[in-house]
């Protein structure tokens, strides 16, 4: 039975690297198998990096702690029985292959790719659930690289122990968000040594840019202000890998007819809109001479720096203005495409739009291809904004979600779009950062080419995590919780309402009123809005129109939701480990956040009937209906405070900090009960009049 956790409780979880005793003494080898005993040797050559050492060392303490089983670290090439040796082939693809016999072999290309192995051999074993290996050879072909991570730790923060995590999942590359030399929104970080730290675990570090630029690259001193930005961010921390550059966090002045000119927070007069884009929306002409400053400014200090440019504000914007973009981008510069945005999405006869990023279209999205097709024709490298980390925008206060056969739809179009248009890495999470979970260590693992299928691979996990005596009934109701997903509304009136922070959703008649943010939160709950709207953008149905159809497909992803909890309760008490009680516990706050979608969609229509109603008993029928229903949310909201309190994570995110704890529920309960107790009040006495 999970107990209650104080705020921030969850990190605790996330600074335990191995889990314990995950041997299975009962199983006995094969006679194919290795088995790994006490005094196994593995040995590190003389002057190896510090992220073979790390790997090695790594070994020794999963072996102790997961299999009970002690092992030694030596210097030295020797190889042979009951060692575990390596060499280097730069020639090598980019991979490694592991040569299990007496003893272990690995060949790789270089040592970051053998502290893969070392973390493959590891969950090897934890499938096995014994330090068992089978007599063979395997080969693994790394195919995405930088694979990109924000921290879902704190925002910009990397203990040790999450790099580790990070590591293990595959992952190579983290982002910091960057203000200058380091500076990030939260306040100062010392990016060398973090950079530093990083490399260990065999990871980069990039700055995710929020550098200002209020220079037009054609200004005479433009040069000399960014050489004082980039460059001196760069001659500061020559160790960065890159530098990730999106719309949004880089606008600058551009002289595009398309555009105002100005920011997207001056872009009004006398507080009316321009009635255009700002630059930071819109494939802006002078992009490309922009992008030769800014790098010019760069690679005075590293040649070989990722300069990553995202095209995610503008995936909305006719396709020949942004093909046209790409085709002038200068030499050298990464292209980086979010996956599945600006879809349209049939819904009866109805169409929604993916605004931003979300499971429920697993993609790849029009925009998607449009821009990698033109990024293959160029010879430009190829990037994806994919989520893959585990977590989209669909629930904003959750650490993942638990919709695997979603996830391999998504993971195959990758794989597609690597063998069509040569995409080869990865943005796999943003400010909501990284969780370990069964989803990050199978879609760690599923874009790795090592012989074995997604479907084999997902098995091993579930395995790994619930038990295989639960695997198969665990696996039918993720099942019905993939085809949930796909009965999620993906708009910016569910995003930004009540999926973004889930039962602790306002519910507004006339006094509309605002969350309670942490002062120390980043956004805060600036990207929230406390009040469901009528979001008009002229790229889908309108919402009045189409909102019966969404709350209809939002009941039927509640319900299979249920039937998912279903069978996960269904599991013998004695067979359920801790990893299935937190399953189960995210899986019913899930629910729970379905629910609150359903009733902020329904209170809506309701209040805006009402208001538009000229029938007085009409009205005062309508109101006994509102009635229900914000009491039917109040038992939701009650029913979320006991899951958010068994785990911590739930109702947290890095980028707002707490918005959907208990306390939050608590707050949100007191307030639609003032709608009871005063507002709907008031409208009773109105309609007497």
């Amino acid at each position: 039975m999970l107990k209650t956790e104080k705020k921030y409780e969850f990190r605790k979880r996330m600074l335990t690297i191995h889990k314990a005793d995950l041997r299975d003494e009962a199983l006995v080898p094969a006679a194919d198998e290795l088995v790994i005993e006490d005094d196994f040797v593995l040995y590190v050559p003389e002057g190896a990096a510090d992220v073979a050492w790390t790997a090695a060392r790594d070994f020794v303490d999963y072996m102790l702690i997961s299999m009970n089983v002690s092992v030694r670290v030596k210097k030295g090439q020797t190889k042979g029985a009951g060692c575990l040796s390596y060499e280097m082939d730069p020639a090598m693809e980019k991979g490694y292959t592991i040569q299990v016999e007496d003893g272990i072999h690995i060949l790789c290309d270089d040592e970051r790719s053998y502290a893969q192995a070392i973390y493959a051999l590891e969950k090897k074993m934890s499938w096995r659930k014994a330090p068992y290996l089978k007599k063979e050879t395997t080969e693994h072909k790394i195919l995405f690289s930088p694979r990109m991570l924000h921290s879902g730790y704190e925002l910009d923060k990397f203990p040790n122990e999450h790099l580790s995590a990070i590591a293990h999942s595959g992952r190579d590359a983290i982002m910091v968000f960057t203000k200058g030399v380091n500076l990030t929104p939260c306040g100062f970080v010392d990016f060398n040594e973090l950079i530093y730290r990083a490399s260990k675990y065999g990871i980069d570090v990039y700055a995710y840019s929020y550098l200002k630029s209020p220079k037009h690259p054609d200004d005479p001193d433009a040069q000399a202000y960014y050489d004082s930005t980039y460059g001196e961010l760069f001659k500061n921390c020559p160790g960065l890998k890159g530098v990730v550059l999106v719309g949004e966090s880089v606008e600058f002045p551009s002289k595009d007819p398309n555009v105002s000119g100005t920011t997207w927070r001056e872009n009004n007069v006398e507080n009316i809109p321009t009635g255009k884009r700002s630059p930071g929306w819109w494939p802006c002409i002078d992009y490309p001479r922009w992008l030769e400053v800014v790098m010019k400014s760069i690679k005075k200090y590293r040649e070989d720096a990722d300069i990553v440019f995202w095209t995610y504000n503008w995936g909305w914007a006719p396709a020949e203005e942004r093909i046209r973009l790409i085709k002038s981008l200068p030499e050298g510069v990464s292209l980086n495409v979010t996956y599945e945005m600006m879809e349209n999405i049939p819904l009866n006869e109805h169409s929604v739009r993916c605004d931003d990023y979300t499971l429920a279209f697993a993609g790849p999205g029009q925009y998607f291809v449009s821009e990698a097709i033109a990024a293959k024709e160029r010879g430009i490298r190829l990037y994806a904004m994919s989520n893959t980390g585990g977590m989209s925008w669909d629930f904003g206060v959750t650490p993942y979600q638990p919709m695997p056969y979603q996830w391999m739809k998504r993971l195959k179009g990758i794989m597609e779009a690597n063998e069509k248009w040569g995409l080869c890495g990865l943005m796999e999470s943003h400010h909501y950062g990284f969780w370990p979970s069964f989803i990050s260590e199978f879609t760690g693992k599923a874009l790795e080419a090592d012989g074995l299928t997604m479907e084999e691979k997902l098995a091993a996990v579930l395995e790994q995590f619930y038990g295989a005596e639960n695997r198969e009934t665990v696996d039918q109701a993720l099942k019905l919780w993939s085809e949930a997903i796909t009965h999620y509304i993906p708009s910016n009136g569910d995003q930004y309402c009540a999926f973004r922070v889930g039962p602790s959703y306002p519910f507004n008649l006339f006094t509309e009123i605002k969350m309670i943010a942490a002062d120390h939160a980043h956004f805060g709950a600036g990207i929230m809005f406390p009040k469901y709207y009528d979001y008009v953008n002229g790229q889908r149905s309108l919402s009045a129109v189409s909102r019966k159809a969404e709350i209809a497909s939002l009941k039927q992803m509640k319900e299979l939701m249920e039937q998912g909890l279903a069978l996960l309760k269904s599991i013998p008490a004695e067979q359920v480990n801790e990893e299935l009680e937190y399953l189960i516990n995210l899986g019913e706050f899930i629910s729970c956040m379905v629910t609150t979608g359903i009733h902020s969609k329904q209170w809506f229509t309701m209040a805006q009937n009402m208001n538009a109603n000229e029938d007085k008993e009409a009205v005062k029928k309508m109101l006994d209906e509102m009635e229900v229903l914000l009491k039917a949310e109040i038992a939701n909201a009650e029913k979320a405070i006991p899951l958010v309190e068994r785990d911590s994570r739930l109702g947290w995110e890095p980028s707002m900090e707490y918005l959907g704890d208990a306390e939050h529920i608590r707050w949100k309960i007191r307030q639609v009960n003032y709608v009871l107790e005063h507002e709907i009040p008031a409208y009773r006495k109105a309609a007497e009049f």
